[in-house]
């Protein structure tokens, strides 16, 4: 009762003085702000601008729904080209993923400001392919050939563990890892494209690749999360107990 009375008189006369036990005080909730993201894929671009043919170009947004889930959705571009020494292959699109971001940092520690997790994608790829010559050589000497263009559709799933943070206000960066599966490339399997937008070589069941994205935010709520304490364990006096009763057996 009379630390009750101590801290009500230390607030009427010392203001300071209540201002600091308040601050002692362990915090049970703390406040998140939700945000809408608009994140661009910058190595892509970079890479195509040191000299080499591909492109690809990706962005995003996303809104948080929570301080752990956030819905997403993107788009992006590619151009490829490849040549051998019998045939040359050219293939362009646009492809689109959707899902969901995962935050696994406790609120606490992300304040929405940091983010470590991981996103679940399906993505869905249009693009056009096509072999503007090629040639072989058989018993009757060297044909030469090409195949037109052709509008193809595949679609993909993919794991997309990364991380994020924000270096100054309303601004952040970060990037993740792609780890993708082939659900169908939109051909057989004997026509497999070299390359389809959004997932790599369509010959290959599987696929991976890094992003670097610099992001913009735009917070549109704050809510508040209970932080949730850590409860000690009791200790067991088991050990104890049968100590006491192997002495008093003996």
């Amino acid at each position: 009762m009379w630390k009750t009375y101590a801290y009500i008189i230390s607030f009427l006369i010392l203001p300071g003085t209540s201002t600091i036990m308040a601050q002692i005080q362990p915090e049970d909730s703390v406040l998140i702000p939700l945000k809408i993201r608009a994140g661009i894929e910058v190595s892509g671009p970079i890479i195509y601008l040191t000299g080499k043919n591909n492109l690809s170009t990706e962005g995003y947004i996303s809104v948080d729904l929570n301080e752990k889930l956030c819905l997403y959705a993107g788009v992006g571009y590619s151009k490829f080209k490849y040549s051998q020494y019998n045939y040359s292959y050219q293939n362009k699109g646009i492809f689109f993923k959707t899902g969901i971001d995962i935050n696994l940092l406790k609120p606490e520690i992300s304040m929405g400001k940091y983010w470590a997790g991981i996103g679940l994608r399906y993505g869905l790829s249009a693009y056009n392919s096509e072999t503007p010559s090629f040639w072989y050589r058989n018993y009757w000497g060297t044909v030469t050939s090409s195949l037109g263009p052709s509008a193809r559709m595949g679609h993909f799933l993919e794991f997309s563990p990364g991380v994020r943070a924000e270096l100054f206000r309303n601004f952040s960066i970060g990037w993740s890892v792609s780890l993708r599966r082939l659900i169908y490339s939109g051909t057989n399997k004997d026509l497999s494209p070299i390359y389809f937008p959004g997932y790599g070589n369509g010959a290959k069941p599987f696929s991976t690749g890094i992003s670097y994205f610099l992001v913009f935010n735009i917070p549109f709520k704050k809510i508040k999360v209970e932080i949730k304490k850590e409860i000690p364990e009791e200790v067991e006096e088991t050990t104890e107990t049968e100590e006491r009763t192997s002495v008093t057996n003996k």
